[in-house]
């Protein structure tokens, strides 16, 4: 959720900043600008455009600018509709520019305190009130990092700001709280943003910012303080080559990209992971053995798509592992009473590790008596990875599409992998365990084959284009990879979808069963399809048209089922990693047709950085 970037440096910047933003696109944003001293540093002009970055690129094409040091920003509206008036960055007195991702929670009460103090406002953002208050508190500070500082400590909520003043030309100041930043050491220039990969060919040496941190940006040097007002050091990671892989290649989008990168990416992720003696627990991170053995119940907690792998992942940690499993939603984890039950793994997984309302969860966890924290993540220098005591990293790469594909595989990969490491501490025999690797080294090749069904459901896809609602139905744990088909659908075509257990069908569902809304099953030939098959008996029974995935004999012969989509035959472990692809290129071709934005739909952000 929106895009910070801001450039110190020794030569011209405005190109920089409007690459940084348009790499930051994917993040979700209605709204685009940027303010950069004149040539002449005795001034500072300010663009904003409503709409897309190419918006403001045309706008600055018109009115070219010089200035070498500069500050942007794509908004994610959250105070105040979508309108130029709110898009940053925001100003006091023409003299304090600010971008700024987060929510500052108490903005009405500084507003009224700044009100009396005789400012007023232009938007009805929550930003504004820290231009305002950054500016009031230039009356006793002498800088404007100083100014920050103070300013900071009266604010309440998220944020990511950086900060620019006429009359320190060559610096930004930056503080981050809840939010990302990332400072970044170039050639005679230096960096903020909100993602390293606004930064890519710019950039290989990345400073993460601590939660509380402050930051001082000139073109040859780069400052930090933590919440004790202290000057520290902060690491250097080395992140190399990270523009090669910000591109779409052969694809009209990333997200098709993406769902065609799995079959690499699982290979990748298996190839480095998972020996000929098995999945060793040092890939959890030190400490994972004797952390691992204690273990005797796990509790998961992630949002939207991660969510629905965590599900997935109950079946297999208490069907395999013999260990019970909760998984729930982080922004509701947060706020009720909890009952730890002895010896608790505490599981966050987040693709970014920057989801708002998952962070807060494993900042809370701390103190509740887990035996440890787990983070399944795809970002290294993540806030996730880096305040967890133990790391399952995806490597799936960038994921730019919002509507999550790889990521998703991947994670279940990794749950997969944990599973079988707490299984051999709670009876899962040596043989099941080989079995299990044999499916997981063959899962490529599987999710390889799946990809050659896409002509098919480019032809399913068709009969979606008019419809306004879908059902989708699974049963066992074929049901969280129907609710990840229904979030699919409804992230990127913007047709309102939902998913049920199939066996609920009778319970309400079937009261909107008609010809009109499609209904989807996942239907592979395991225990529980004879009940499915139960399931949509009912359906047919009330004249709904069915579209089914599935592998059986049963289901060919079947003239009520409007289209089957034949899957290969698959073990029943990893048939929720295959049956997942299908649906995802299901959604795809069916936003194709509605002719929506694929990979940044309407009022979606890729990254939930504020609650």
């Amino acid at each position: 959720m929106c895009g910070i970037i801001g450039v110190a440096s020794n030569r011209p910047v405005v190109d920089k900043l409007i690459t940084g933003l348009a790499r930051q696109e994917y993040r979700g944003y209605d709204s685009a600008g940027l303010a950069v001293f004149g040539e002449d540093n005795n001034s500072i002009h300010v663009h904003r455009r409503l709409g897309k970055v190419a918006e403001l690129q045309s706008a600055i094409s018109e009115s070219p600018l010089g200035g070498s040091t500069g500050i942007a920003h794509t908004r994610w509206a959250t105070h105040g509709i979508p309108a130029e008036k709110n898009a940053h960055p925001h100003h006091s007195n023409n003299e304090v520019y600010v971008v700024h991702n987060g929510i500052i929670e108490n903005h009405q009460e500084i507003r009224t305190t700044l009100k009396a103090l005789g400012y007023s406002f232009e938007s009805d953002t929550d930003t504004e009130v820290i231009g305002h208050l950054i500016h009031a508190k230039l009356e006793t500070a002498t800088t404007l990092v100083e100014a920050l500082r103070a300013a900071v400590k009266d604010l309440r909520g998220a944020y990511a700001i950086g900060a620019v003043h006429s009359k320190e030309p060559s610096l930004i100041a930056a503080a981050r709280k809840g939010s990302p930043l990332v400072v970044a050491h170039g050639s005679g220039e230096n960096f903020i943003a909100s993602d390293q990969l606004a930064l890519a060919n710019y950039a290989e040496d990345f400073i993460f910012l601590e939660d509380g941190d402050l930051a001082e940006i000139t073109p040859t040097s780069t400052k930090f303080w933590n919440t004790k007002d202290e000057e520290v050091d902060r690491p250097i990671v080395v992140a190399k080559s990270l523009g090669e892989t910000v591109d779409k290649g052969e694809h009209r989008h990333f997200m098709l990209k993406e769902i065609y990168e799995q079959p690499e990416k699982i290979k990748g992720l298996l190839d480095g992971q998972l020996t000929e003696s098995g999945v060793q627990e040092e890939i959890f991170g030190p400490g994972a053995k004797d952390i691992f053995k204690n273990v005797e119940a796990v509790q998961i907690v992630a949002c939207g798509t991660s969510y629905h792998a965590g599900t997935v992942a109950k079946y297999w940690l208490e069907g395999l592992a013999g260990l019970p499993c909760s998984v729930e939603v982080a922004s509701e984890f947060r706020y009720r009473n909890k009952v730890v039950a002895p010896n608790t793994l505490f599981v966050t997984i987040s693709q970014s590790g920057e989801t708002a309302d998952t962070l807060a969860c494993l900042r809370f966890a701390k103190d509740l008596g887990y035996l440890s924290r787990l983070g399944i993540c795809n970002v290294p220098s993540s806030s996730l990875a880096r305040e967890s005591d133990l790391v399952f990293l995806t490597k799936a790469g960038p994921e730019i599409g919002v509507a999550s594909t790889k990521a998703f595989t991947t994670q279940l990969v990794g749950l997969l992998m944990l599973t079988l490491i707490l299984g051999r501490h709670h009876g899962l025999s040596a043989v099941a365990e080989r079995t299990i690797n044999e499916s997981l080294r063959a899962l490529p090749d599987s999710l390889d084959a799946v990809m050659h069904l896409e002509d098919q459901i480019i032809e399913m896809a068709e009969d979606f284009d008019q419809k306004e609602h879908a059902l989708f139905l699974g049963r066992g744990i074929h049901y969280p990879i129907a609710m990840e088909g229904a979030l699919k659908l409804k992230e990127i075509s913007y047709i309102h979808a939902e998913a049920y257990p199939a066996g609920e069908l009778k319970h309400g569902p079937l009261a909107l069963v008609d010809a009109d809304m499609p209904v989807v099953a996942v239907a592979p030939n395991d225990d529980l399809l004879e009940k499915l098959q139960s399931n949509l008996e009912e359906v047919r029974a009330r004249g709904g048209k069915l579209y089914v995935f599935g592998h059986s004999e049963a289901h060919h012969h079947d003239a009520s089922i409007t289209r089957f989509i034949e899957l290969p035959e698959i073990p029943d472990l990893i048939a929720p990693l295959i049956y997942s692809i299908p649906l995802q290129l299901l959604a795809y071709h069916v936003a194709i047709l509605k002719g929506t934005d694929i990979d940044q739909p309407r009022n979606l952000a890729k990254s939930v950085t504020v609650e």
